[in-house]
């Protein structure tokens, strides 16, 4: 019987240290200890790398502050180059942050000279302009008085109330429209919206797209009216101001707010600084239509009343300012 013997390769000789070259090897590598009273500094890892030690650090007395045990220690805001010694910047005191403008056909007729006069959009363009530069969203109602206005020529030529007020409606669209060019010939980013459909020159309304172009810092002139014969330009900018959650509707007008007595026929007239809706309807002041004031009063949405002509009462009215007439609740501020 054969026996046969299979041989593997030899393995690779491997060396063998002695006691005596392993402490040799050993005193010749430095391992240097921390001398006593220091730590050693600690090792990087992937935690350590993405955790920032001194955004926890509880001080906030400056850039650097005094711990008790005598080492200086940052801020959290330190690290972020921000000192927690300075003040945030706050932009302009304002009132406000979304309103809704309403400006009346009659006073972008200005000297009545011509149906729009182009000094008064611009000058409407530029205080609407310079505030939503602070942020402040802007909304607009414009009315059609300037060029038709429904309820006073019903009847004529047997035109009935519904019909002239759609004509009443597509005057407000002409001055929207104008409007728009002025106020984007300043880089204003502006948007029209009609209560009926006008697709060629203006977008439907959509309240939830006149919101969002709200948010994205574009001016909307809401146009049309309600969209409905027998409403006022009044009642769409209270209806609009409520859909869109505006704080205040703002009435540019020609007179400097809301008087006591005509002041064309009185001139003892007083103006009124503050007024109640209560007083409004039960005097029965020619402010803004019963309807309008109501709509207003039932969502606690006050109403400055200013002169459109006076240059700067835009902004100021939009900033909170006092000026003209505020109607609100006799509890609101």
């Amino acid at each position: 019987m054969v026996l046969s013997l299979y041989l593997s390769p030899p393995l690779p000789s491997l060396p063998i240290f002695s006691s005596a070259s392993a402490a040799a090897a050993s005193s010749s590598l430095s391992f240097s200890t921390p001398p006593v009273g220091l730590a050693a500094p600690p090792l990087l890892s992937s935690s350590s790398t993405r955790l920032n030690p001194c955004l926890c650090s509880p001080s906030n007395s400056g850039p650097f502050s005094d711990s008790p045990n005598g080492r200086s220690q940052m801020t959290p805001m330190s690290c972020l180059g921000v000192s927690m010694e300075e003040k945030p910047r706050v932009e302009s005191e304002r009132k406000w942050q979304r309103v809704l403008l309403k400006v009346s056909g009659e006073a972008l007729a200005g000297d009545h000279t011509e149906n729009i006069d182009p000094k008064v959009t611009m000058s409407i363009a530029r205080e609407v302009a310079s505030v939503t530069r602070l942020g402040i969203e802007v909304a607009i109602v414009v009315g059609g008085g300037n060029i038709f206005r429904g309820a006073s020529r019903a009847g004529c030529s047997g035109l009935d109330r519904s019909s002239a007020d759609y004509i009443g409606m597509l005057a407000t669209v002409m001055n929207a429209i104008f409007l728009q060019a002025t106020m984007e010939s300043l880089g204003v980013p502006t948007r029209v919206q009609t209560a009926f459909r006008m697709s060629e020159v203006a977008e439907p309304y959509i309240r939830r797209r006149a919101v969002r172009h709200l948010e994205k810092g574009r001016v909307v002139i809401f146009a049309a009216g309600t969209g409905n014969p027998f409403f006022t330009t009044d009642t769409a900018a209270a209806l609009r101001c409520a859909e869109i959650n505006a704080e205040v509707v703002l009435k540019a007008t020609n007179v400097d707010g809301v008087y006591d007595a005509d002041p064309k026929k009185n001139p003892n007239a007083r103006l009124l600084d503050k007024l109640s809706y209560y007083e409004v309807t039960s005097k029965d002041l020619s402010v803004m239509d019963m309807t309008a004031i109501t709509l207003c009063q039932e969502n606690d949405i006050p109403v400055v009343v200013f002169n459109l002509q006076k240059e700067g009462n835009i902004a100021k009215a939009i900033m909170g300012e006092k000026v003209g007439t505020l109607i609100s609740n006799p509890s609101s501020k």
